[in-house]
């Protein structure tokens, strides 16, 4: 009986350890799938918006396309640079930063790579290169220092490296995170994250550098980015010229609901 008993363990604990090792192999093989979520659009899909914009095709060094709106006024109070989430395409992301467009600003907004109409491999190297391509293109028509850059979720990872090898007037970020691997840690804590991860979006290292006020918007009930994770990311800031601005009950898509977004908003903004 036992002997029986011992075997059966032996089984539960091989078979315990063979998961283990499929799930470190399908989270190193198909990370893509969990960070990034593209949706695709064909090369002749219209964009339609209300504000005035041009469409953009810039062409990056190893051969990818990235796509692009900028929205357009005739006086500008300055130029966002935004950086978007990791879900959905410029036919979403470009009706959300109207919004900005509709407050004087003018505003380009970038697909990465597999997203909507852009092309190219996904490449954390290779998409920083694309992030400083279009401050590249926007510092050609504007002052520097009348470029804002806007980072929401996933996006604040290459506003944060942007505005680290640059000198923006400022940088917005709404809901980022520590690094991936600090977000990925919350979820699966047993798995060797360090080795598995083929990306790492240190966001904790590029704030370091950042001199330029920066301001920090984060969810107490954010699901997806912990709040834990967006003020452990402040703390490795400048504070001097930083701020971390709590959202109450806020959750991960709706801070743009709550009052004191749009005061402070209105404040860095529009005053």
């Amino acid at each position: 009986m036992a002997q029986k008993r011992k075997q059966t363990v032996r089984k539960m604990l091989i078979g315990f350890v063979g998961l283990y090792f499929v799930i470190c192999g399908t989270l190193y093989f198909f990370q893509e799938k969990f960070i990034f979520r593209p949706t695709i659009l064909s090369q002749d899909y219209t964009y339609k918006f209300t504000h005035p914009f041009e469409e953009l095709f810039l062409k990056a060094e190893d051969g990818g396309i990235i796509n692009a709106i900028l929205f357009k006024n005739k006086q500008p109070k300055g130029v966002i640079l935004y950086f978007h989430g990791n879900v959905g395409d410029l036919s979403r992301w470009g009706a959300i930063t109207e919004y900005f467009a509709n407050k004087n600003y003018d505003v380009l907004v970038m697909d990465y790579r597999t997203y909507g109409k852009s092309s190219g491999n996904l490449n954390e190297t290779l998409l920083y290169k694309d992030a400083q391509m279009c401050y590249d293109y926007l510092k050609a028509t504007y002052n520097e220092n009348s470029i804002t850059v806007y980072g929401r979720s996933l996006g604040s990872g290459f506003a944060t490296y942007i505005t680290s090898k640059n000198n923006p007037k400022q940088t917005i970020l709404e809901a980022p995170y520590y690094s991936i691997e600090d977000v990925a840690k919350k979820r699966l804590p047993v798995f060797p994250l360090k080795y598995l991860l083929k990306f790492e979006f240190p966001n904790y290292e590029f704030v370091q550098s950042i001199k330029s006020p920066l301001y920090i918007f984060h969810g107490t009930d954010d699901a997806v980015v912990p709040f834990e994770s967006g003020k452990k990311l402040f703390d490795k800031t400048f504070k001097v010229n930083s701020d971390f601005i709590i959202i109450p009950k806020g959750s991960h898509n709706n801070l743009n609901e709550f009052a004191v977004y749009k005061e402070k908003l209105n404040n860095i903004l529009f005053q």
